[in-house]
């Protein structure tokens, strides 16, 4: 018989074998992971926009009216025509975009107009109209200015967190700030619209506008004054009554009549509160 030379396989070494590739590949799987993380944001805000498609391109309107109220202040780019008029077109496209978010389906009926006139975005579809074809001016595009800020900076927010990176901190700090002063932007806002109505006035005074620019700004003024979602019009209308009435109290007679005058105009053009049906 023949004796067996054979020794019993080592369990210990296979066990450590194991256990170090086991460990080179979860280094690696990690590696690929690190490597794949940056490479993900894009993906993450490709799909985004994907699923996204109508908030995506509110945003991007919303930059480019910055972006052309930018290059009206500085015109290297364009011209401050060209700028003027391409800030009032992103913005009728803004409007249309929100209209088709918020109004049903169009139909020929008094309800469908009371509805669409009752939307801030059909609002402000109205003010691109009216001065598209007025001589350009800074006034006219503050607002949609300080309304694209305002929302083009709480979606970016959603942006960079949907994209997870805190080393944008820089922009979050902006956002953050535009946020927090977003109460003053809506109130500086409406008392841009206000101080617009009497530039319309001088506008075509000096035929820089139609005679039918402030007829159409005033029902523009009216609507924004009876807003159900922005209260911030009838707050600056309210603001600037206090302000006039303490100024004609302390005014010589002459010209506090003048004041108080103006202040009744005023109030007889605002549209009358409507009486709440008894229950």
């Amino acid at each position: 018989m023949s004796t067996s030379t054979d020794q019993p396989p080592r369990f210990d070494s296979a066990e450590t074998n194991g256990s170090e590739s086991t460990s080179q590949q979860q280094e690696q799987q990690q590696q690929q992971q690190n490597q794949n993380q940056p490479q993900n944001a894009p993906a993450k805000l490709l799909q985004h926009f994907q699923t996204n498609r109508i908030d995506s391109a509110l945003w991007a309107l919303r930059l480019l009216s910055i972006f052309f109220t930018v290059s009206y202040v500085l015109p290297v780019f364009t011209s401050q025509q060209s700028s003027f008029t391409k800030v009032l077109l992103a913005n009728a496209a803004i409007s249309a975009l929100r209209l088709h978010q918020r109004v049903p389906a169009f139909s020929f009926s008094r309800e469908f107009l009371s509805k669409l006139f009752a939307e801030d975005s059909c609002h402000y579809m109205v003010y691109s109209l009216i001065f598209f074809n007025i001589r350009p001016s800074l006034l006219v595009l503050v607002p949609v200015l300080l309304y694209s800020v305002l929302h083009a900076s709480s979606y970016s927010l959603k942006l960079l967190d949907l994209i997870g990176q805190n080393s944008w901190w820089g922009a979050r700090f902006i956002i953050s700030i535009v946020e927090f002063q977003a109460a003053n932007i809506l109130k500086a806002t409406a008392f841009c619209e206000i101080f617009i109505m009497p530039y319309a006035i001088v506008l075509t005074f000096m035929s820089h506008a139609g005679l039918m620019t402030p007829i159409i700004y005033y029902h523009y003024v009216v609507m924004r004054y009876t807003s159900r979602r922005n209260p911030y019009p009838r707050t600056a209308f309210a603001e600037l009554r206090i302000t006039f009435e303490t100024l004609a109290a302390r005014a010589p007679p002459a010209i506090a009549k003048i004041i108080r005058g103006g202040i009744a105009i005023v109030s007889r053009l605002a549209p009358q509160p409507t009486p709440v049906p008894p229950q």
